[in-house]
Formats: C-alpha cells, structure tokens, sequence
C-alpha cells in the first residue's frame, strides 16, 4: 500500500449508513442491494464484492484449492450486528508447506516461544515469518537441541520487529500448518520435523 497506492481497490461488501441515515438494522440483501446501486459497474477503484449463492461446502472446497484464504458467510435477512454474531461465520482455509528455521523468539503478547522462518531461493533466505511450535514433548526436544546445535550470531535478517532473538544457521527443515492465501506467514503452527 505504501509503495504503489495508486494499484489499490477496494472490494465493498457491505453499507452501514446512507446520507445520515444508519441502514445497520436493515437486512444484508437490502443494505448490499443499495451498496450495488451506488457502485455501479464502471471500472472504479471501489469495486462490489459479488456473493456466491449455493452449496457453501463446494463453495469452500473450490477456494481451498485456489489457495484462498477462506469464505464469509452470512444470513441474508440478518440485521448488522458489531462484533462476534451468529448471522455470520468465518471458514479459513489451512495449508502446509516446509520452511527452514533461522531463529526462534518470544512472542510479544504471551511470551510463547516462535520458530522464525524461511524460504530458501536463488538469492539466499526470504524470511516468511513466525510460527508457534506445537509439537509434542519428544519432537519438540529435537527441535529445541538442533536450534542449539545450530546457533550462530549472525543475523539472518535485520528488522526492528524481531526482538530477543537466537539466530541460527538455515539447515533444519520444518513443516508448517498455516492460513492460506498471503505471502507472509498468519495463524502458523510448526507441526513436525523434517530429517
């Protein structure tokens, strides 16, 4: 968004006042109806967020395997509601993929211990994130001696938001359950070792 804000567009999926007026008690199907209008069909960078109508477990199915990150349903008579309601339900898509661990941290809210990760390309190591390790006590213990063995104290990379961490050479290979859908790592859990 900071370096190319003029490639930005914004998908519109819902109107919560109109001119004064507050719409939120109306329906989902009245409030996107008027939202439709508004936007029009011209080729803005406000765009109309299309519903799918049908069989929501093909729907998913279908977003899953273009690596979506999920699907948000909603009841079409339903009032808006702020916050966690029942009219409306978040279905994520999970993946999994190997990364190579260049460090582990402490997350900055729980304290919990994080294994810093990377893809490995021609250019060397483009970092991917964090993941929380949830593995079970004996694999964990593996995880935890070979990031030992492997210290070093060298920086994979340089960045304000890692803090208090142990930096280690790129050479245990781990696989990872996290959110589909983005570039960087979101909701990951590294889920086992590979030798």
């Amino acid at each position: 968004m900071r370096w190319r804000p003029d490639s930005i567009i914004l998908y519109a999926f819902d109107l919560m006042h109109l001119d004064g007026a507050d719409l939120r008690h109306e329906t989902l199907s009245l409030r996107r109806s008027i939202l439709k209008f508004l936007i029009g069909s011209d080729e803005s960078r406000i765009q109309f967020s299309e519903e799918f109508v049908g069989d929501g477990a093909a729907f998913f199915k279908a977003c899953a395997a273009k690596g979506l990150e999920g699907i948000v349903s909603k009841q079409a008579i339903a009032p808006y509601r702020s916050g966690r309601s029942r009219t409306w339900l978040k279905t994520k898509c999970f993946t999994e993929s190997t990364f190579v661990v260049i460090g582990t941290d402490r997350d900055r809210k729980g304290g919990a211990l994080r294994a810093l990760l990377a893809h490995p390309n021609s250019e060397g190591l483009n970092y991917a994130g964090a993941a929380f390790i949830a593995l079970d006590s004996d694999a964990r213990a593996e995880f935890l001696a070979e990031v030992e063995r492997l210290t070093t104290s060298w920086a994979a990379f340089k960045s304000s938001r890692l803090i208090d961490v142990k930096w280690c050479q790129p050479k245990l290979t781990v696989r990872v359950k996290h959110l589909a859908g983005s570039n960087m790592l979101r909701h990951a859990t590294v889920r086992g070792l590979i030798q």
